[in-house]
Order: structure tokens, then sequence, then C-alpha cells
């Protein structure tokens, strides 16, 4: 979507988060893929590296005496443990996004999500992605099939806390069709573009329509 000549938009963070397996990560691909405006930030993370992920592309794969530093010297925007492993948001590409008016997505956890909330607030659109049913969310996780069992049993248990903290996004988005999902992903997204707060010198822009008239 192209902003009108006379006045710019600001960037704003689209948080996608869900339990593993509802489908977050798959819905984040798509919109990237389609939507030009849209980068992923990239965490860094102490977890394995699974033999699908490219370092660079899906994280930054660091040691944890790396990942300490780093918060330590304010260089992460959130960070959180999860799964007992360490996902952090490097703070200076988002805020310099932001600035240039481009869009930032988050493929994130409900931990990482509210820090963001706290920091940045007004440039904030949050989404959670909800799975049709229990037993479907347990079958996606095993047809997956990059998990050992015992980390998929420990994905289950999480999913019963992190399934509670919906009611604190902006939106909720079901995921049972895919392409469904999808179309209400990017329906969130250019409606929040058009947030009248976003537009950084419409007042001026507006004044010169009224004053041509």
């Amino acid at each position: 979507m192209t902003t009108p000549v006379g006045y710019k938009r600001r960037g704003l963070l689209i948080v996608l988060s869900s339990p593993s397996g509802a489908g977050k990560s798959t819905i984040s691909r798509l919109i990237l893929e389609r939507d030009p405006q849209l980068s992923l930030s990239i965490s860094v993370t102490t977890r394995t590296r699974r033999p699908s992920e490219v370092d660079g592309v899906h994280y930054h794969f660091v040691s944890q005496r790396e990942f300490d530093r780093m918060r330590e010297r304010g260089e992460l925007l959130e960070w959180a443990e999860v799964h007992g492993n360490c996902y952090g948001t490097p703070r200076d590409p988002v805020e310099q996004a932001l600035s240039e008016g481009r869009d930032v997505l988050f493929d994130i956890d409900w931990q990482g999500a509210e820090q963001i909330a706290a920091a940045m607030p007004d440039d904030l659109v949050s989404i959670f992605v909800l799975p049709p049913s229990g037993p479907e969310l347990k079958n996606r996780l095993i047809r997956r099939a990059e998990d050992d069992e015992a980390t998929i049993m420990r994905r289950l248990t999480n999913a019963r806390g992190e399934l509670t903290h919906y009611a604190d996004y902006d939106y909720v988005v079901v995921n049972e069709e895919l392409q469904t999902a999808l179309a209400g992903v990017n329906a969130i997204l250019m409606a929040e573009r058009l947030r009248r707060r976003r537009l950084v010198g419409l007042e001026n822009f507006v004044e010169t329509i009224v004053e041509a008239l």
C-alpha cells in the first residue's frame, strides 16, 4: 500500500503469537512473501538450529554467553526464555525500520509481546493465532516431525498456559483453514496501516486540500 504524496506513514510492529503448532510461523512466512512493505524481525536465540533452519534467516543463533551480553547492554527490545531456550529481539533494526515507514513482523511468544507492548505501545498491533481444537494442535506437532516425543509433550503442556494469554492481544484469528486465517491477518494489517495516528504530516496535507478548494 503506497502512501499519498503529502504525508508519510510511521511503520508499525505486527506481533503474531500462538502455541507451538497453531500456525503462526506459516502465516508469517506467507505474509512476508506477498507484502514487500513488511520485513521479519530476526530474533537471536540460544536454541539449537533445526536442520531446516538457516542462521541469519530464521534466527541468529548465539551462545548463552553472547545472549547475556546483549541483554546486559540493553541491545534487546524484548527477550524471553521459552522451552529452556532464550529468544530476543535486537532493538536498533526495529527502531530504524519504524522511522523509515517500514513495518516489522514478530513471530514471538506472549512474554515477548508483553515486553514490546510496554516498550512501544503506540506502534504495536498484536494478533493471537488459535488452533481449531486441542486434538488438532497435537496432530500438527506430530506431523511436523521436527521434535521428539518428550519435546512435543512439553510443548503441549506449555500450550495450556500460553492459550490463557489470548485476551491480552488486540486481535484473535482461529487457524482452522490457512487461507482464511491469512486473509484475516492481512485485513488487520491493512486497517492498522490506515490509522490516523500513524500518518505523519496528515494535518498539513489536509490543510493544503482545504486551501485549494
